[in-house]
């Protein structure tokens, strides 16, 4: 008779073969019902509704959405192909976000079909499916099929798409309207419907980001076909928009009209940059009195056992992984070194800044030296692969306990050059630090320690406008990562500002 364990591993292999080609959902017919009950009861299996699993790994924790934001849009395209067939399509305003590749895991998503029934169908964490019904499917000019995902073109969904969502996602309506190189199809949707309200609207929202020709091509050709149309801006008229001829990648014109809507945010609760210290040797030596302090919390924030002591030992060179096996196979010694080594070569780029060099050319220059020392001890005791000091992350990233799903990795390079131009384009310090602190984490562009590597940016630009370092405190963690959450789910990053502005203050009045 087989064992239990014997048993579990044929369950396995069940599922490694469904696995194959990186499938993580699945019906629940597709096993055996011993199979499906083995796997759910150790782990492996989770439940999305009845009938439907999903792939989870062993002992996920409670409340943990990484694995099922991993799986959503996987789930939407299986669950609503095995439902509706081929004929079912996103709606227009789910469509607009795919387009600019808003990669937030949203709440509830709208599909159209006429096989529909006006069924919401609740899933994991607050998620959910509405079902949309419509009389027939768009003509198929209309739609395009990505990763087994149907929604409306870019040029049927600016037509489609109601006025409300370019005040509720202007970044997003942004990008889209930048994507256009043309606007004829645009344009030939427009005529062949008699659209001229839409008209207006959209020629308003050409203006609004600087496409005047556009505008004037749609407003001419709708009255050459003796279409009344009034034009109107669709912009929420208080909203920052980007006039920048942005092209390339959705990322490049994602993140310049994110800084272009956000940076007066930061302004706003910000005290005037005090300029570059008259004693460089003064502040250098402040930086050396708060590492102690700065490790502990900012190694604590990421989740490692750090202690003082800890600390202590690495800083007097008493930690020594070649003669101690302990400290060699410490992780959180390990990170406590790698922290110490980046802190040093931080403090080189801030020497630098404060000797006058351009603050965003240092970082673009040196972000890497900084990773590299992060991580080094690591590699060295053979905890890392070598590989993992190569820089940027190759795989898609899911972080634990949020909505925010940081960009797909091929648009990494992009996202990354985009923003050192904006931090050498910026001329406000607390714009570079704040921005610049929160885009590293959206983009997220390593495999690890996206967080130590952004408070590291965002204190040596705080350095170059004279700005003393900032500690981010663990008991702050909650606070600190609310801000964040609310930055890049939702586009607003005064809590965030107001935050770190509050630290500032409390480290400038300890200067004084």
């Amino acid at each position: 008779m087989a064992t239990p364990n014997e048993k579990l591993a044929d369950a396995l292999q069940a599922l490694n073969t469904l696995q194959d080609g990186g499938c993580r959902i699945f019906k629940s017919d597709q096993f055996s019902r011993l199979h499906r009950e083995r796997l759910t009861r150790s782990g492996f299996l989770q439940e999305v509704i009845r009938g439907w699993q999903m792939s989870t790994g062993p002992r996920p924790q409670d409340g943990d959405r990484t694995l099922w934001y991993a799986s959503f849009w996987e789930f939407c395209s299986l669950y609503c192909n095995d439902r509706f067939g081929r004929e079912w399509h996103l709606s227009p305003e789910q469509s607009m976000l795919l387009h600019a590749e808003a990669t937030a895991i949203p709440p509830q998503v709208v599909v159209n079909s006429p096989k529909a029934t006006g069924n919401n169908l609740s899933l994991l964490f607050g998620t959910s499916i509405y079902d949309l019904k419509t009389k027939q499917m768009p003509p198929r000019e209309d739609l395009v099929e990505k990763n087994g995902l149907r929604f409306y073109t870019a040029d049927a969904a600016l037509v489609k798409v109601a006025e409300a969502f370019f005040q509720r996602s202007p970044i997003e309506a942004q990008i889209v309207l930048k994507s256009m190189r043309d606007v004829s199809g645009v344009l030939g949707r427009l005529l062949d419907g008699g659209h001229s309200a839409v008209a207006g609207r959209l020629a308003g929202a050409f203006r609004r980001i600087g496409k005047g020709e556009f505008a004037d091509d749609i407003l001419k050709t709708m009255k050459g076909a003796m279409y009344d149309v009034r034009e109107s801006d669709p912009f929420d008229q208080n909203q920052q928009v980007s006039t920048l001829a942005v092209g390339g990648s959705p990322i490049v014109a994602r993140l310049n009209a994110i800084w272009e809507s956000q940076r007066q945010a930061v302004l706003d609760v910000f005290p005037a940059a005090p300029g570059l210290p008259s004693d460089a040797t003064e502040f250098m030596k402040s930086l050396e009195d708060i590492y102690k302090n700065d490790a502990y919390h900012s190694l604590s924030i990421e989740g490692y056992s750090v202690t003082p002591e800890l600390v202590d030992r690495v800083r007097a060179g008493t930690w020594d992984p070649d003669v101690d096996q302990q400290d060699r196979q410490n992780r959180d010694a390990l990170a406590a070194r790698g922290y110490w080594q980046a802190f040093q070569s931080v403090k080189e780029s801030v020497a630098e800044i404060l000797r006058g060099a351009p603050a965003g050319a240092v970082i673009r220059k040196q972000h890497r030296d900084w990773y590299r020392e992060l991580f080094g001890p690591s590699v060295a005791a053979g905890i890392l692969k070598p590989s993992a000091l190569a820089g940027y992350r190759n795989q898609p990233v899911y972080l634990r306990g949020s909505w925010h799903v940081p960009p797909r990795s091929e648009a990494v390079p992009d996202g990354m050059e985009t923003l050192f131009d904006l931090l050498e384009k910026e001329s406000e310090p607390a714009v570079r630090a704040v921005l610049g602190h929160w885009l590293i984490g959206y983009v997220h562009p390593y495999p690890d320690g996206n967080g130590r590597m952004a408070r590291f940016l965002m204190n040596a630009m705080f350095a170059s406008g004279g700005f003393p370092w900032a500690v981010v405190r663990v008991d702050d963690r909650s606070t600190y990562l609310a801000g964040l959450e609310q930055a890049s789910v939702h586009m607003n990053v005064k809590p965030l500002a107001e935050f770190i502005a509050e630290r500032t203050s409390w480290s400038m009045s300890k200067a004084l």
